[in-house]
């Protein structure tokens, strides 16, 4: 992770417009019900998920080349810690990637450097809701 706690709020505030690769269609769990809470709090925001649904009323995409590049800027990851290496590729083949933000529980040191060393700034293990909590 490349980015202090206490850049948080900026790169919030910078950030108003994400994807959120991942986003569930099932409202019981985190993938979904976080991406739901920030857009409540004034975030706007889309989907990458395998299967396309509209569950939440989200526009979700296949694949994050699909995700137009406001969007694609500030990337909230709900993946597995194993499958980091794959959305950093995914990530560095689309290009436009200027933040990747691993959700709590998710790290994967390797894969962290590889998108640092692009340029991006890196957030791992952290929930959005409690960042937002502490800042706003």
């Amino acid at each position: 992770m490349n980015v202090k706690d206490s850049e948080f709020k900026a790169l919030l505030e910078k950030y108003k417009k994400f994807s959120v690769y991942g986003l569930s269609p099932d409202a019981t769990k985190p993938s979904h019900y976080v991406p739901a809470y920030m857009r409540d709090h004034g975030w706007d925001m889309v989907g990458l998920y395998p299967k396309t649904h509209e569950s939440g009323g989200f526009k979700i995409y296949n694949t994050l080349a699909e995700v137009p590049a406001e969007y694609r800027k500030f990337v909230d990851v709900f993946r597995s810690s194993d499958r980091i290496d794959e959305v950093v590729d995914e990530a560095l083949a689309a290009g436009g990637v200027e933040v990747l933000w691993l959700q709590l529980g998710i790290t994967n040191p390797e894969a962290e450097a590889r998108a640092e060393k692009a340029g991006i700034k890196v957030v791992s293990n952290r929930c959005l809701i409690i960042e937002h909590k502490k800042n706003f």
